[in-house]
């Protein structure tokens, strides 16, 4: 793409910031241009967002009704998965997976928690509890 016809549609998403995206110069040179993003990137950022969402909710309820641990519901609010997760806090992932069964979760040490808490930015008092 030429740095020309970098789409500038003010993107809402972007709340009147730029970002930075790769375009050839007259020069023939590729080279940073700014660009206030595009229609369609605004769609898929809002489509997958509203994924986010609903996943999150759907992990809340699970842990209201007990049949998951407030884990699954707090790596879905940080936009996270379980390979994510896992990479981050260094846990294996059938582990991560077995502490979303609310038996285990309750028995989780303060330690193992600290992981979950520093991956997530979720303290370990509100790692324990569904609210957001």
């Amino acid at each position: 793409m030429d740095d020309a016809e970098v789409p500038q549609e003010d993107n809402v998403i972007f709340k009147g910031l730029r970002k930075a995206v790769y375009a050839r110069g007259v020069d023939g040179k590729v080279r940073p241009v700014p660009s206030t993003g595009w229609q369609v990137e605004e769609i898929v950022t809002r489509q997958a967002l509203d994924l986010l969402a609903t996943q999150a909710e759907e992990a809340r309820q699970r842990a209201l009704r007990g049949e998951a641990s407030p884990l699954e519901f707090h790596m879905c609010c940080a936009r996270m998965d379980l390979a994510l997760l896992s990479q981050c806090t260094g846990i294996w992932q059938w582990r991560v997976r077995r502490h979303f069964r609310p038996e285990v979760f309750a028995k989780l040490s303060d330690q193992v928690l600290g992981r979950y808490s520093e991956a997530t930015g979720v303290p370990v008092e509100k790692l324990r509890n569904v609210e957001p």
